[in-house]
């Protein structure tokens, strides 16, 4: 079991090294005075969206293009689900523990606790009903997002 931690650790390390930032998969509908506006950047009462971003662009002649960046992601698509029965990870999870290879150990377990946190917030917030309780879950779960960012979790 070692050598295949030790194995994924490595394939992660070259994959995020070889890798562009990942895209902001997360999106945020923030509602102030009545108006919406979307974010990468969670606020106050924000709904979660998680979107794709697009993969290539067609042209009028229906053929695909696709970019070196967009073949190199699907590239490690297909190596992650390869590798899938020795790590158990899907490949956003792998991409994810990819990513997360980078941070200092206490980031990666704050990192970890808040993964833990963020959806038990998130179920309090949908759980509160209006009022006081409501805004303190709002509050915490903000927090808890914000936290999440600022440490480079995603």
């Amino acid at each position: 079991m070692k050598s295949a931690l030790a194995s994924l650790t490595l394939f992660a390390s070259v994959v995020v090294a070889q890798s562009l930032p990942p895209p902001g998969r997360t999106v945020y509908r923030c509602e102030e005075g009545g108006k919406v506006s979307y974010s990468d950047s969670p606020c106050l009462g924000a709904q979660k969206l998680e979107i794709e971003p697009t993969r290539g662009l067609n042209q009028s002649s229906g053929r695909q293009q696709i970019g070196k960046d967009v073949r190199r992601e699907r590239n490690q698509e297909q190596l992650a689900e390869a590798i899938r029965p020795l790590t158990g990870m899907t490949v956003e999870q792998l991409d994810l523990f990819g990513r997360r290879q980078r941070l200092a150990p206490a980031t990666q377990q704050s990192c970890k606790r808040l993964d833990g946190l963020i959806p038990k917030a998130e179920a309090a917030e949908n759980a509160a009903s209006a009022g006081s309780a409501r805004d303190a879950a709002q509050r915490r779960l903000l927090a808890l997002r914000t936290d999440y960012r600022q440490l480079n979790c995603d």
